[in-house]
């Protein structure tokens, strides 16, 4: 894909609401392109499955590694998507560069400086955008000094992502997370990057997400990251923070009426 192409996708992200979506992890062929088919019908563009999945237990699944990632070029390109994915290391980033259309960095990836380095490096040329969450012990500031390791590399089309911060709310909250909602606003005063919200990871929990992904477009965010599912229960990565796709018919409509 081209510059121009690049351009206009990330473009998308200061004119419209973008609302990425799709499961935590790709599981199998029918559950992807299952997925992938309900969220076009949804007019969903973008389309979030992990292959590789950095998760705080070895003995949990890690995702299906670039045969995961290669179903969901698949799909994606069967459907008309656009593929926003994690990726880890610098292998993965030299063998899974072209699958990928919106290259995600984690929130553990966050304060990996070099990595970042070379992920500017890698799209300084074609100037794919890259979508960058907020370690969830990182401040803000950090959060801008690493987006600054990416564009110092030749590479500003950044897209910021907030997913929810570690305070001593965990003590005995029902939240995984503190969701950083307030930090939507500051973001937006100080910098003109795209600023997303993940309600997902925020919460931990999809009874909270419409709500949360309602505030969050309240407060001014430019869209959201949304972990949705079909069949949660079944779910191999994060079902129980996994909305239904109903749920998010009900937070696109929203993000209709409420003021860009």
């Amino acid at each position: 894909m081209s510059e121009n192409n690049y351009k206009k996708i990330y473009e998308q992200f200061s004119t419209q609401r973008v609302i990425i979506a799709g499961p935590c992890a790709v599981e199998t062929s029918e559950q992807i392109k299952r997925l992938a088919g309900i969220l076009k019908k949804l007019g969903i563009k973008f389309f979030r499955a992990g292959a590789f999945k950095p998760r705080t237990s070895p003995k949990n699944f890690q995702g299906l590694g670039i045969e995961g990632l290669q179903l969901i070029r698949k799909t994606a390109d069967e459907n008309g998507l656009y593929v926003v994915s994690e990726i880890m290391d610098n292998a993965e980033l030299e063998n899974c560069y072209n699958l990928i259309d919106v290259i995600q960095i984690g929130s553990r990836s966050m304060a990996s400086y070099g990595f970042l380095k070379l992920i500017g490096k890698a799209t300084a040329k074609d100037q794919k955008p890259v979508l960058l969450k907020r370690g969830f012990n990182a401040t803000l500031q950090e959060l801008l000094y690493a987006a600054e390791y990416i564009s110092n590399e030749g590479n500003p089309n950044i897209i910021l992502c907030l997913r929810g911060i570690r305070t001593f709310e965990q003590i005995d909250s029902a939240m995984r997370f503190t969701p950083d909602l307030a930090s939507i606003i500051e973001l937006k005063e100080k910098t003109g990057l795209p600023v997303l919200f993940d309600p997902s990871h925020s919460s931990g929990d999809a009874k909270y997400v419409e709500q949360l992904s309602k505030a969050a477009l309240l407060l001014g965010a430019d869209g959201l990251l949304v972990e949705v599912h079909d069949e949660p229960e079944k779910a191999l990565s994060d079902g129980k923070q996994a909305i239904l796709p109903d749920v998010l018919k009900e937070i696109i409509e929203f993000s209709k009426i409420s003021e860009f």
